[in-house]
């Protein structure tokens, strides 16, 4: 008698992609404990993995993948793999889609526990319930049972009956040692600029001085991609690397500041300079890596923030030197001939991360390719841990080589230079909460005295129906922390469900900018600002989807002068909620 035959399995004979292999992920905190990594597919950030990860060039398939029903069209199955130190730790892999009326609330989610052992689990796509709202694949998710949790994960797509997908070969492992990688540290380095305070930061260290070095820019800065976070980003490698260079290992007189916010430009750094990067006063950096060059295409100012900003820093008591670190995203772009031009200008040492890598990527192994762009990048726009790990390298070299020259007179003279772009913002200053009212004598920061910013503008304020506190906030993750700090968390809020007057200020400043929060929430509206009786600004905050802080540019005069100021909810619009979360002012 003949026994029964082994059952075939359909699934691993079909054509399949990659959108993600060997993929390092770690639970961020959750309130309830469990540890969640988040990994957004909207934004073309799917299609770019298909490139990227899984080879396929095709643009049709590439298009499907751009909306649910496209998906639904091209995609058979997802193969899901997670292998942790646990292997019998089961993880919830979770698929959602992002719907049309509610974004986070209408569409599907396809959930699949998997085993960390790292065997492949099959999600079969046939039978799951789908939503009549469903829009766009929004969002990946892996749910661990504990916060802190780290994996090594894949995702394939197993594609249905009459598509195909080309075999991708496996990489080799980055070879830092190699002289190639040499080769690209030494393109990283645009030019050193006068290195003398530089030079002095790094002899300060040796000495066993206190020494402060600190990073600002988006999410990149923030460590978006590093697993994990806090230790594998590009501005922890850095500090590491530089107390390396000036002692024995990370030394008690170096200290180290995190200030990355994702999704924001300099428009936003240099208001937030004074309260996450200098502490407002208790913090004094002597060193400061400006990373903006991938997030400054919404500047509406296309590159004066940025030069205000680094004039800002530079103009720090201590006299502080500044590097300019640019970025690239998967596209092989960023700004740097924009914002280039502001380091020429002040002689500053400039490492480009789109010089080190970009040429590389696209030559064959054995002929000077060490990384690929798979290895390097996590996502369309941020580095993995091999990512961070090239970045730091670049400024590693560019201290390793100024430690080995003759120091240059420090002979900067800021107020002798024309900006290139322009400095009108060079003094711009946060308003907020804190700052003294007439509504809450006492509250603050201290006042009175006539020499503060804050005295100096004059300020009267009537927050009428703004008269709440926002806790729902963009956080991040600064310095070493694993867990997050919110942004701007001394707000004004308006409840629709309340209502009340306007937002209104007095106030004497040359121009003005609002910080608001963006949100996906319908309960979220539209404001406008007002300045002595003219409408100047319509803020719509949905147009970034998500819960983000945004700045735009009230009146930029260059004339001081007293203004009535005013914010207020657009017509019809009266019922919803609006968060102010500060104002920049100059």
């Amino acid at each position: 008698m003949e026994g029964p035959k082994a059952p075939k399995d359909p699934t691993k004979k079909r054509k399949s992609f990659y959108i993600m292999r060997g993929k390092s992920v770690a639970g961020s905190p959750q309130p309830d404990g469990r540890g969640i990594q988040f990994l957004y597919m909207n934004d073309g950030r799917m299609l770019s993995s298909a490139r990227l990860v899984g080879g396929i060039t095709d643009e049709e398939m590439l298009g499907l993948l751009a909306t649910t029903a496209g998906f639904r069209q091209l995609v058979h199955s997802i193969g899901v793999t997670v292998e942790a130190e646990d292997r019998e730790l089961i993880a919830d892999f979770c698929l959602q889609m992002y719907g049309h009326r509610d974004v986070y609330g209408s569409g599907t989610t396809l959930r699949m526990p998997v085993q960390a052992d790292g065997m492949e689990r099959i999600l079969e796509l046939e039978g799951c319930e789908w939503s009549e709202d469903d829009n766009i694949p929004g969002q990946i998710r892996f749910e661990f049972p504990q916060a802190g949790t780290l994996a090594t994960v894949a995702v394939r797509f197993y594609l249905q009956d009459g598509y195909d997908a080309p075999e991708v070969e496996d990489e080799q492992p980055v070879d830092f040692s190699s002289p190639y990688y040499q080769g690209m540290l030494e393109k990283s380095l645009m030019q050193t600029g006068n290195n003398a305070r530089l030079k002095r930061v790094i002899d300060q260290a040796r000495r066993g001085e206190d020494v402060t070095v600190a990073f600002i820019g988006g999410s990149i800065t923030q460590g978006a991609g590093a697993i994990p976070i806090n230790t594998e980003c590009y501005a922890y490698k850095t500090f590491k690397g530089f107390c390396e260079l000036t002692g024995r290992g990370l030394e008690e007189n170096v200290h180290y500041v995190k200030a990355g916010v994702g999704g924001t430009p300099s428009e936003l750094g240099m208001i937030r300079y004074e309260t996450d990067v200098l502490e407002d006063g208790r913090i004094t950096p002597d060193l400061v890596v400006v990373e903006f060059a991938v997030n400054d295409e919404g500047d509406e100012t296309k590159g004066e923030c940025y030069d205000s900003l680094v004039r800002k820093i530079l103009n720090g008591e201590n006299r502080p030197a500044v590097i300019l670190l640019f970025a690239v995203f998967a596209n092989d772009w960023n700004l740097q001939e924009r914002l280039s031009p502001v380091g020429r200008a002040y002689d500053l040492p400039m490492v480009s991360t789109r010089d080190t890598v970009v040429e590389q990527f696209y030559l064959k192994p054995g002929s000077g390719k060490v990384v690929s762009k798979n290895q390097f990048f996590y996502d369309s726009y941020h580095p993995t841990s091999v990512g961070h790990t090239v970045m730091a390298d670049g400024i590693l070299h560019l201290l390793q080589v100024v430690d080995g020259q003759e120091a240059d007179a420090d002979t900067l003279e800021l107020e002798k230079i024309v900006p290139p772009i322009g400095g009108a913002f060079e003094k711009v200053r946060l308003l907020d909460r804190r700052h003294p009212n007439e509504e809450e004598p006492g509250s603050g920061l201290p006042s009175g005295d006539g020499n503060t910013v804050w005295d100096q503008w004059n300020l009267e304020t009537d927050c009428g129906g703004f008269c709440h506190v926002d806790t729902e906030l963009q956080a991040v993750e600064r310095n070493l922390d694993l867990g997050v700090t919110p942004e701007f968390a001394d707000n004004w809020m308006y409840r629709g469900a309340e209502g009340g007057r306007p937002f209104a200020m007095e106030i004497t400043c040359e121009s003005l900018l609002l910080v608001y929060k963006d949100s996906a929430s319908n309960q979220v509206g539209c404001a406008e600002v007002w300045v002595d009786g003219e409408k100047v600004l319509f803020v719509d905050p949905h147009v970034n989807g998500w819960t983000h802080c945004n700045a735009l540019i009230c009146f930029k005069s260059g004339e001081r002068k007293r203004r009535h100021v005013e914010v207020c909810l657009a017509p019809g619009m009266e019922d919803k909620d609006f968060t102010i979360l500060g104002f920049g002012v100059v």
